[in-house]
């Protein structure tokens, strides 16, 4: 269980621990998913978080970004419930300071894309593909106090095939403003993803062959 710390401090380091496979899904291509979050702090110690057994983290690594604008790194984290599913997260060395909905079912899941001032406003927000298996839906939130706040969804899109232990693409900026980039709905195409006139508008890149096509249109040419 989380003791918080007597001073504030910075997070510079996040890793899973305490492996389980309590929850049975296997989307990232094993049984085992993480009963933990370990953090390391800028002062030098390390806090273990430990989840309920009715939660794990269903995920490839925490994501360190600094998502409230303080200047200091949050931890951005997919969780499952055993019975809702998964949703977002984000912690901080004092536990979890905010959260997404479930998404209501047992094996469904999330696959983060990345963190960034997408709509401009001065203010990061988070871009994940909600369900990209099935669903497959861009939704961007952004933090407010120690909420998750709903910004927009874009359609037709995903990052992830079932069994992958990697989410490839990301978010890239080429000098005209952050571009979030994944696949069509049917990976047959390279998108780019940008807000436009208040909205999220995709437009192709090139043809998707497969995971490296998406972490090469992460690179300006």
């Amino acid at each position: 269980m989380l003791c918080a710390p007597a001073l504030a401090q910075e997070i510079t380091g996040a890793t899973y621990a305490e492996p389980t496979t309590r929850y049975e899904h296997g989307v990232l291509g094993d049984e085992v998913e993480w009963g933990a979050l370990r953090l390391d702090l800028s002062d030098g110690r390390q806090l273990t978080l430990t989840l309920p057994e009715t939660h794990v983290f269903e995920d490839i690594a925490p994501r360190l970004a600094d998502v409230n604008g303080d200047g200091a790194p949050e931890v951005i984290v997919v969780e499952a419930n055993l019975r809702l599913g998964a949703r977002l997260a984000v912690w901080g060395p004092e536990g979890r300071l905010a959260a997404t909905p479930y998404l209501g079912r047992p094996n469904r899941w999330l696959a983060p894309v990345g963190v960034a001032d997408v709509d401009g406003d001065g203010m990061p927000e988070i871009a994940y593909i909600d369900r990209p298996h099935l669903l497959r839906l861009l939704r961007v939130w952004r933090l407010e106090d120690n909420k998750l706040v709903h910004v927009a969804d874009a359609p037709n899109l995903t990052n992830h095939q079932i069994g992958w232990d990697h989410i490839p693409g990301g978010i890239r900026d080429c000098g005209d403003g952050p571009e979030i980039i994944v696949a069509s709905r049917d990976w047959s195409r390279v998108m780019a993803v940008q807000f436009v006139n208040d909205r999220l508008e995709s437009r192709v890149v090139g043809p998707a062959t497969g995971p490296d096509s998406l972490n090469a249109a992460l690179t300006c040419r």
